[in-house]
């Protein structure tokens, strides 16, 4: 394990910012074992009987191993955003027309608000937040929270969730933007969207945030959750955080990553879409291809939009940008309108999703398309169209 970040690594002893599971709920015997190793608390992760803990050297991680009821120590390892650089700068300002951009159109969705247009239907944006005044977001903008904190020292202020990097509020566009003649108009553009902050300003964050948003998400009534962002790591205490999610009936979609070779026999897809209870998105151009930097895998689920796809942006502005962080929320999008006035579980959705999915690329499930691009119209209404 590295240095933690923003700490001089040979002053204090090298320090170790680990995420620690128990066998059992976290309990002040466990909270006194790690205090006499000199650890600090950082946070409390109770959907994986978990805590994220600043340990004072490698040694005390040994020693932390070894504490009585410790199921594992693991790097609570970094996540990022999963957009194509650069992301600086605003596209259009001010109140420009709105247009039904061509990701949208492209997997049918306006063909599917006659039937739902996601009415109530909360989505969580597991991401760098969202801009908390953006006139094409505030109508369906219901509130948020933020995990991310400056240092292991201070908590995170739970209210300062506002966007202060472009990429969440990019996202929430394509889920939920407003029908309101400006700007562009999201896959559901009556869903609920809730702003949950783990990434800061540089599109970074930790591992330990992404499973208190997932926690936040369960415990707030999150039906459908984005996840825009990833990590090459594989932490079990996030696969338990995620399946915890999807046994409790929220539809967990994330983005298959960025580091794709064009090879369909090598596997690029990331952690938490390479997880099974998690549908993992590839991107799309409008010509139906998948560049060559979408990640293949067998774990790929779905196919949507991710190139050049213009939304909202900080400061009221829109912006275009790509990667599979562009092409997830359409698929998060059209799950709610699957379900509004639905009580479909998270593997009836799936299955509904792959059923209606336009086969491309190679006939059958394939590792650039998985099951092929999301119609949505199909989708929502059961109905197989041309």
């Amino acid at each position: 394990m590295a240095g933690i970040r923003g700490i001089d690594s040979n002053a204090a002893g090298n320090p170790q910012r680990v995420i620690i599971t128990f066998e059992h709920a976290v309990n002040e015997e466990a909270r006194a074992a790690l205090s006499n190793l000199g650890g600090r608390v950082i946070k409390d992760l109770e959907l994986v009987n978990g805590l994220a803990v600043l340990l004072p050297s490698e040694a005390a991680v040994k020693q932390a191993r070894v504490l009585a009821g410790v199921k594992k120590v693991e790097e609570d390892a970094m996540v990022f955003a999963v957009a194509k650089p650069p992301w600086a700068g605003g596209g259009d300002s001010g109140q420009p027309a709105e247009v039904l951009e061509w990701g949208v159109d492209r997997i049918d969705a306006d063909l599917a608000w006659a039937s739902s247009r996601g009415f109530g239907v909360n989505v969580a944006i597991i991401d760098t937040g969202i801009d908390k005044d953006h006139a094409d977001l505030v109508g369906n903008l219901k509130g948020g929270v933020n995990f991310v904190s400056k240092s292991p020292a201070k908590p995170a202020d739970p209210n300062k969730w506002d966007d202060d990097n472009g990429h969440g509020t990019h996202v929430a566009g394509i889920v939920a933007a407003v029908d309101n003649e400006i700007g562009v108009i999201g896959t559901a553009p009556e869903a609920y969207l809730w702003a949950v902050k783990v990434l800061d300003r540089n599109g970074s964050g930790y591992i330990s945030d992404v499973i208190d948003g997932i926690n936040w998400a369960v415990n707030n009534g999150m039906r459908v959750v984005n996840m825009s962002l990833g990590t090459a790591s594989d932490i079990q205490a996030l696969h338990d955080a995620v399946d915890a999610a999807y046994n409790a009936g929220l539809v967990l979609v994330a983005a298959a990553g960025n580091s794709g070779d064009g090879n369909g026999t090598t596997n690029e897809v990331i952690y938490p879409a390479k997880y099974s209870s998690v549908i993992a998105v590839a991107a799309t151009a409008s010509d139906d291809s998948t560049p060559y930097w979408s990640s293949e895998g067998e774990e790929v689920e779905l196919a949507a939009p991710g190139v050049d796809i213009r939304s909202t942006w900080n400061d009221g502005l829109y912006n275009t940008i790509s990667g599979t962080s562009m092409a997830t929320p359409h698929v998060a999008g059209t799950v709610a309108l699957m379900l509004k006035d639905s009580v479909l579980s998270p593997a009836e959705v799936r299955a509904a999703l792959q059923a209606a999915a336009d086969d491309l690329g190679a006939p059958g499930r394939d590792n650039f398309y998985g099951y092929g691009l999301v119609d949505t119209e199909e989708s929502v209404t059961g109905v197989q169209t041309q």
